[in-house]
């Protein structure tokens, strides 16, 4: 029946969360142990710090195209060949006798990994129900909380044991994620058919998804301070545990979680979204201010309760104005932005902390994360309302459908509420949004025909049919 609500705890949207859990399994090993390694080998530990820092930026730089190409060649394609990928950088790093290595196959590391995201969050979007989708969201982003809970715990355990043990098993736990790629459903609606056409074919990069994330790149830049140095920040102030911030923010994420994709999908995406931005900044000034135990796990808890439950809501947003067959290419411009700003925001924290002190340093995140607010506003209009091209009405006619009269068009009500059924793909079907006339997505004409505009087309020629 069309009142009923389609089911999101699927047995694919399971498998997509054992995928994304072993992911994220693998590589949180691999990122505390790497300095550790890269130390043993002679470098310095400024060189150690470049582990981290080249995987984001290529990951960052890459992402608007690798998340394009997943859109080309098939999101499960892209999965099955990154996992595999990512599996021989494993055993390359294994073998590295000295710590260059490690930091040149890092780069090559953060490409692969830049695909493997964009195409997983793509793929999870087709599983995902159009009605249900930040509740969804949500959901899913708990399996890489849990698995970056554990995984720093299992690496530092394992590399006691070896580098190569360590190395050993992500590449296992690598090869686990391939097996579950090639057990997952082709894509369905927008599957890919590769081709000369569809690979070299039309851009790459999805601009105005980009545009509108650097909102997200003003947020994560205090993100990035905060993961990289509230732990020295807790010693200064003499916070124990040093660990306190990070577990108020992770139990804030996990219980909010639970309700706030439900409440997003009621209330509305972006309705939802400008509280959650304005609430980062709140939390980092808390942050920048806290000076006591119960200051800071209050000051995780606004920052979490606001950074965690953006993106949820970003992304059910933004993706009403993308075309279904252009996902991927949304979600990197996406990973873009949060990964440019997680990278800038630590290595610039980290300049600012020693010159000016940690408070000025988180101060100044706080400022930026300020501007996401009016800067999504703007952007909002100027890159994805006007991007959007909706459908006249045929010439001479009035059109009543939905109550929108030919003399005064309706405001879009994307900026408040769900995107209309004839402007956005249901929930049966993501191959192309359901109007009878024109694609709002390329502007052209459709093959299907309405009965009234074919007469009134004969009727202006002067004949009838």
């Amino acid at each position: 029946m069309s009142g009923e609500t389609p089911p999101l705890l699927t047995g694919r949207f399971f498998m997509m969360c054992g995928f994304t859990f072993t992911v994220f399994l693998s590589l949180f090993q691999l990122i505390p142990t790497a300095p550790f390694r890269i130390m043993d080998l002679g470098g310095s530990t400024g060189m150690a710090g470049l582990f981290l820092g080249v995987l984001t930026y290529a990951s960052a730089l890459s992402a608007p195209v690798t998340g394009a190409l997943a859109d080309r060649i098939g999101k499960r394609r892209m999965l099955l060949i990154t996992s595999l990928a990512i599996a021989c950088f494993s055993a390359a790093y294994a073998a590295s006798r000295s710590y260059w290595v490690p930091l040149v196959l890092v780069f090559f590391h953060g490409l692969f990994w830049s695909g493997l995201l964009s195409a997983s969050s793509a793929y999870m979007t087709e599983v995902i129900p159009e009605t249900r989708r930040a509740e969804g969201i949500g959901y899913w982003g708990m399996s890489t909380m849990l698995a970056t809970a554990v995984a720093p715990a299992v690496g530092l355990w394992m590399y006691r044991h070896g580098w190569a043990w360590l190395c050993a098993g992500t590449a296992l736990l690598n090869l686990v994620m391939a097996a579950i790629a090639w057990h997952l459903p082709p894509d369905t609606a927008v599957a890919a058919r590769l081709s000369r056409d569809r690979l070299l074919g039309g851009s790459l990069v999805e601009w105005r998804v980009v545009a509108v994330t650097m909102a997200l790149f003003l947020c994560s830049f205090g993100y990035g301070g905060i993961t990289s140095f509230v732990a020295v920040m807790s010693d200064q102030h003499g916070i124990t545990p040093r660990s306190i911030f990070f577990t108020a923010f992770a139990l804030t994420v996990l219980v909010t979680r639970v309700f706030s994709g439900r409440l997003a999908d009621r209330v509305g995406h972006r309705r939802f979204l400008l509280p959650c931005l304005g609430l980062v900044t709140v939390g980092l000034a808390a942050t920048a201010l806290a000076d006591t135990r119960l200051q800071l796990v209050v000051a995780a808890a606004v920052f979490g309760l606001g950074f965690g439950n953006q993106y949820p809501a970003f992304v059910s947003h933004v993706l009403k104005f993308v075309d279904p067959s252009r996902r991927g290419a949304a979600f990197g411009g996406v990973l873009a932005a949060f990964d440019t700003g997680i990278g800038t925001g630590s290595i610039a924290t980290g300049w600012m902390a020693q010159h000016l002190g940690f408070r000025a340093a988180f101060g100044v995140g706080a400022l930026l994360s300020a501007f996401s607010i009016p800067y999504f506003l703007w952007a909002e209009k100027r890159f994805l309302v006007r991007g959007v091209r909706v459908p006249a009405p045929p010439r001479g006619g009035r059109p009543v459908r939905h109550g929108i009269s030919a003399r005064a068009p309706a405001p879009d009500p994307r900026l408040s509420q769900e995107a209309p059924a004839w402007a956005s793909p249901g929930p049966q079907s993501h191959a192309a949004p359901r109007t009878p006339l024109e694609s709002p997505w390329t502007g052209g004409r459709s093959a299907v025909s309405t009965r009234s505009e074919k007469a009134h087309s004969c009727q202006s020629r002067g004949t009838l049919s």
